[in-house]
């Protein structure tokens, strides 16, 4: 009795070998689809740390993560991770701001990949896989055919009409200043108070700086920055602070 009780006992765990034989590590099928696996974790956590500015200054996206990131740049996802970040404005600015007659309150918005889209750029060079060409970057900038971000479109439509001073900060040289104002106006955007971009003297600055020091020169003028929002943490970080900043998703590249 006691050995067909051993026979039997036996049986069922070769059974439950067998059955489990398709999880085992050696099969070559679950050994592709664990790598996939980890794949798709190792460049989502990619994004993500970029995102949270734990990993700053690549110069490229992993070779093996360029397809990820493209597909999530280009993807409802995107478009819906900016469309809650642009819900927070709002909720902010339902409740945030006692705004004054005396026209200082502003608000700043950053322009590339905030305002208007170079992801129609970047889907023919690469899409953070390449070292950005900055020539290449600004010869298709002087084409002036940026898309506007319908998310960031509507916002900066809501904040004029609120009565606030709209500030529009970016990297871009100052030699680009007419295609860019051509392309902001082209897709719809129109009243702001100024467009600051970066003379000569700016260019030796890391962006963070050059920003911050726009922050500071409108603080000294007087006005009450109740926010930013823009796409890298160079729009947001650094002194004087604004109120509150916003940041929008971009793991393409990185600007410090």
């Amino acid at each position: 009795m006691a050995r067909k009780i051993v026979l039997i006992l036996a049986l069922t765990c070769l059974c439950i070998g067998l059955a489990a034989a398709d999880w085992n590590i050696l099969n070559p099928i679950w050994n592709i689809n664990a790598r996939q696996d980890s794949l798709k974790n190792y460049c989502e956590s990619w994004r993500i740390n970029v995102e949270l500015n734990n990993i700053r200054e690549f110069d490229v996206v992993p070779q093996e993560c360029v397809a990820h990131i493209k597909k999530y740049m280009t993807s409802s996802q995107y478009d819906a991770d900016c469309q809650r970040a642009i819900e927070e404005v709002t909720l902010y600015l339902s409740r945030c701001c006692s705004l004054k007659s005396d026209g200082k309150d502003a608000w700043i918005f950053d322009v590339d990949d905030t305002l208007i889209s170079t992801i129609p750029y970047f889907k023919k060079h690469g899409f953070g896989g390449e070292k950005v060409n900055s020539s290449s970057l600004e010869a298709w900038m002087e084409e002036s055919k940026a898309p506007a971000l319908d998310h960031t479109f509507k916002l900066f439509h809501d904040i004029k009409d609120r009565g606030m001073k709209i500030f529009l900060v970016s990297s871009r040289k100052e030699t680009l200043r007419s295609p860019t104002v051509d392309n902001l106006i082209n897709v719809g955007y129109h009243g702001w108070s100024r467009l600051f971009l970066r003379g000569f003297e700016d260019e030796y600055m890391h962006v963070e700086q050059y920003k911050s020091q726009v922050r500071k020169t409108l603080m000294d003028q007087g006005y009450r920055i109740w926010g930013i929002v823009g796409d890298q943490w160079s729009s947001l970080k650094g002194l004087p602070e604004a109120r509150r900043t916003f940041k929008l998703p971009n793991s393409i590249y990185y600007m410090s």
